[in-house]
């Protein structure tokens, strides 16, 4: 009977969790994963001690996230939809080589930054693509270290090399004295190629959205004060004309009381 209630509420709760609720729940956990899986990724790349546990870590963490890719398909209600949003993260937990894009689930840092801040569209958007710039280029580093380091004939050999390629590969600017040789490497290349072009473009889009704002609020307030002037010399002509309609009204009353007296109005 225990057990029957038990399974019971179980059943209920999970009737009632929905992808929202499921998300928020998991939110600081699984980037509080992702900072672990980061430091266990970077410790096995970089320092290359303890890689046992590193990997024990890292293929833990890793089962975690399937499980929290199963269990959001599971609630998503438009499947179709949130799988074609969500490929990066099926490419991540399939294939063995894009495992370290799973450190983009760090940006889930800057969702709830971006809820607390209150900051513009504008804003926003420069955060995700800086935070994003900076990501890519770390994980694009371990990356290709990992996959080229002991590779015949490798020109990235360690990680300042790496975080250089990465670097002038996400601006697109590719010096050339550094290039991958594998495979894995070459595929590691094409990504953030593509990636920092998108980049690229969001920041011009960004930039030019802040120029034009800058230049339709010059306009708007030069109009403004236009306006203003406008506005001023129509009450400086009506003033006058006031005046010019009372002058008159008083040298007409004049020119009747002197025609009353029988005399005749000096002349000015």
């Amino acid at each position: 009977m225990g057990t029957y209630r038990m399974l019971r509420i179980t059943a209920q709760k999970e009737a009632s969790m929905t992808l929202s609720k499921w998300e928020r729940v998991t939110e600081w956990p699984m980037t509080a994963l992702a900072l672990v899986f980061v430091f266990a990724y970077s410790w096995e790349v970089i320092a290359r001690t303890h890689i046992p546990l590193c990997e024990k870590t890292i293929n833990g963490i890793w089962v975690l996230f399937i499980i929290d890719y199963v269990v959001s398909i599971s609630l998503a209600r438009n499947k179709k939809a949130w799988l074609k949003n969500n490929l990066i993260m099926l490419m991540s937990i399939v294939l063995p080589m894009f495992r370290p894009l799973r450190l983009l689930r760090l940006v889930a840092v800057l969702n709830v930054l971006n809820r607390t801040s209150g900051m513009a569209v504008r804003g926003r958007i420069t955060m995700y693509a800086c935070g994003s710039a900076v990501l890519l280029i770390y994980i694009g580093s371990l990356a290709i270290l990992d996959a080229e380091r002991l590779a015949p004939n490798a020109t990235i050999t360690d990680f300042g090399k790496a975080l250089w390629w990465s670097f002038v590969t996400v601006t697109t600017v590719g010096y050339g004295d550094l290039s991958p040789v594998t495979w894995q490497g070459k595929c590691i290349a094409v990504g953030l190629m593509i990636t920092g072009i998108a980049l690229i473009g969001v920041v011009t889009a960004t930039l030019a959205s802040w120029i034009v704002d800058r230049v339709d609020s010059e306009t708007t307030k030069r109009a403004k004060e236009s306006d203003n002037e406008i506005k001023q010399l129509q009450d400086s002509v009506m003033r006058l004309s006031e005046t010019v309609s009372q002058l008159r009204d008083e040298l007409h009353a004049a020119r009747l009381q002197t025609n009353a007296d029988g005399t005749t109005a000096p002349t000015r």
